[in-house]
């Protein structure tokens, strides 16, 4: 073959390809929408109705609340599940949910199925100890148990109020769960004497608030908060300092609030009567001193140690009653009078807010009380006028992001407004 020959046409044929796919491309660049582009069609998505992690869709559901006197075995036999199943199911359940603590007052839920009748056999048996957590007994085949939790949200939210009647009554009226009032006076209670807040005190609350499809659950957590006691202002913050993630709260300079003992032994109860150095006794008709603090609190209510220490004495005595005495350390003792029964044993050690009796009248006493007395260096002295140092305050290495945290919780504390009326005559109030 002749080389010379072939090599133009080799060149012509090139440039014709060359030249067309250039063309062809051009065409698809300058005309995109006359592309053949099928579209392409999305599934449609299906979202099957679920309660406690179960398909609606196969099951009917009856929700009911467990009565008083009524036990996992008279609830499961109404819905054809025999006693023999019902132990092994209590066997099988014991790692995970006991079903003796099935109480009365909590919900339950029976899945039954859709194309049986009405005394069709249960296929799961639902139980709700609190609106969070739920335990799901499979009572198929497999005779399974295990537990779940609902979706919880969380949501920030705020009070305030001028107290007129109660602590807890003043949240009440605020539109927060009254108890929030509880977690209020433990955050203050080393600093604050809750038994002589007056009308006129106020507050306010930035908290958190959970909610379970929708409603809210529970008391959740004091964020921040400043409280005005006698015309004194008490701010605390909730913060994190450990790795742990355990927190507690600091005022504004980063001092915790956290001392070493309680103002007092009870929650919540009014003082009948102060510490004195003459004093009608009202039993033996006669003035003498009164060195302790009476408060008044039903029968049976808890009393706490106001401080870590060790229990010295808990015994029985004519005029004291049923009593404790703790000793915190070389110079400060406490002891709690007339309980109706003591929790604690001589040589105990015992925690801040831990139970160590309840109250009662026993010994030389007009009514339920506790008689609290305090010895500082050997000698008693009057406990609420007693001043104690706070905990250790923030890190330096942490001070920064506690400044910050500081800085937008003032922000919101700052725009809660306060209804300032101040009605009825100033008096001392109950915490109730």
């Amino acid at each position: 073959m002749n080389v010379k020959r072939s090599a133009p046409f080799v060149i012509f044929l090139f440039t014709v390809l060359l030249g067309g796919g250039f063309i062809l491309f051009s065409a698809l660049r300058s005309n995109p929408d006359e592309a053949s582009i099928q579209p392409v069609e999305e599934p449609e998505v299906v979202v099957t109705p679920r309660e406690y992690g179960l398909s609606l869709d196969s099951f009917h559901v009856t929700q009911a609340t467990v009565s008083r006197n009524e036990f996992l075995s008279n609830i499961l036999q109404r819905y054809q599940i025999s006693l023999s199943e019902i132990a092994l199911l209590s066997e099988k359940a014991k790692p995970v949910f006991d079903v003796r603590k099935i109480a009365a007052g909590n919900s339950y839920a029976i899945f039954t199925p859709k194309e049986a009748d009405s005394n069709a056999r249960a296929a799961y048996f639902v139980y709700q100890p609190n609106p969070v957590d739920y335990v799901v007994y499979d009572l198929r085949d497999s005779m399974r148990v295990y537990t779940g939790k609902h979706p919880v949200t969380t949501r920030m939210k705020t009070v305030s109020g001028m107290i007129r009647s109660s602590l807890y009554e003043t949240f009440r009226q605020g539109g927060a769960n009254p108890t929030l009032s509880m977690q209020f006076a433990e955050i203050y209670g080393w600093v604050v004497n809750f038994y002589a807040i007056k009308q006129g005190d106020w507050f306010k609350v930035q908290y958190e608030q959970s909610y379970v499809k929708g409603e809210p659950v529970g008391t959740g957590r004091i964020v921040s908060a400043l409280f005005s006691h006698e015309g004194k202002k008490y701010s605390a913050f909730y913060f994190e300092a450990d790795s742990a993630g355990k927190g507690e709260y600091y005022d504004e300079d980063g001092r915790s609030l956290r001392r070493a003992f309680l103002k007092a032994p009870l929650k919540y109860s009014r003082i009948t009567s102060r510490y004195s150095l003459s004093r009608f006794h009202p039993v033996q008709k006669r003035w003498k001193a009164h060195l302790g603090t009476d408060f008044a609190a039903p029968t049976g209510t808890p009393i706490v140690a106001t401080g870590t220490g060790v229990v010295t004495e808990s015994a029985y005595s004519k005029y004291n009653g049923n009593y404790v005495k703790i000793r915190h350390n070389g110079t400060y003792t406490t002891q709690y009078l007339h309980m109706s029964k003591r929790a604690v044993k001589r040589g105990q050690h015992v925690s801040q807010g831990e139970v160590i009796g309840y109250v009662g009248s026993t010994g030389l006493a007009t009514g339920p009380h506790v008689c609290y007395r305090f010895w500082k260096n050997g000698h008693q002295v009057d406990a609420l006028k007693q001043h104690f140092p706070p905990a250790e305050p923030i890190a330096d290495s942490l001070r920064p992001a506690f400044e910050r945290q500081v800085a937008a919780a003032r922000q919101v504390l700052a725009g809660i407004p306060v209804d300032m009326d101040p009605e009825g005559p100033e008096e001392e109030l109950a915490m109730r």
